[in-house]
């Protein structure tokens, strides 16, 4: 609040005193000088809620407002983050998008991929083991095991279980007899149409986030 706004809210009697070099003039001037912070952070306090603008200190503060602060879990509250703050930023741009998938594998591997910032993690169900999810992790991110199984705990369905491996899967059995190639198989379009009720996700923010083309997996 500037010093003239202050002054015309006292009694003509002060104001009268409050000319230059006065004790009540100074004391104006200090007031003016102690709000000056403050109007300065209001007059741009949307800016502290925005994923991409807000100051570095604030976004893990964000990520308890899409419950995404599982990925910056830590011991210690002055602990380092465990990933650069512009992966966090993506994450909390991306809150709503990830909440929404919750439970599914198109929304576990885009937590892990906005998170790690690596592609090619592969969710494998063995069919001998129902229930049971076995999350692959690219070499790219195999120094970052512990935040990939605390996004893994966090984004995988309640009633199942999971585990987390690095390294590509299995080459399945070879079959000495080849089998039989049968008709040509109809080719597909290069991009598939999403499915009828599921709206085109675009990416939020910086991270460049797929939309998902398969109709959504309900949640075990």
């Amino acid at each position: 609040m500037r010093r003239a706004a202050i002054e015309r809210l006292l009694p003509a009697a002060y104001q009268r005193a409050a000319g230059p070099g006065s004790v009540l003039g100074a004391l104006l001037d200090v007031m003016e000088a102690l709000h000056a912070p403050d109007e300065a952070v209001l007059a741009d306090v949307d800016a502290l809620f925005g994923a991409y603008r807000t100051p570095d200190g604030f976004v893990a503060y964000l990520t308890r407002w899409v419950a995404m602060d599982h990925v910056v879990a830590a011991p210690r509250a002055d602990a380092p983050l465990p990933l650069p703050a512009g992966r966090l930023r993506d994450l909390v741009a991306h809150g709503a998008l990830l909440a929404r998938w919750r439970g599914t594998p198109y929304g576990m591997r885009t937590a892990l991929e906005l998170a790690t910032g690596v592609t090619g993690f592969v969710l494998d169900e063995p069919p001998d083991r129902p229930f049971h999810l076995v999350v692959r992790v690219p070499p790219a991110a195999a120094d970052r095991l512990a935040l990939v199984t605390r996004i893994v705990e966090a984004e995988k369905p309640a009633a199942v279980t999971v585990e987390v491996v690095t390294g590509d899967p299995p080459d399945p059995p070879s079959d000495p007899t080849p089998p039989d190639p049968g008709p040509p198989p109809t080719p597909e379009p290069d991009v598939a149409e999403p499915a009828a009720g599921v709206a085109s996700v675009r990416a939020v923010g910086r991270a460049h986030v797929p939309a998902p083309h398969d109709p959504p997996e309900e949640p075990s």
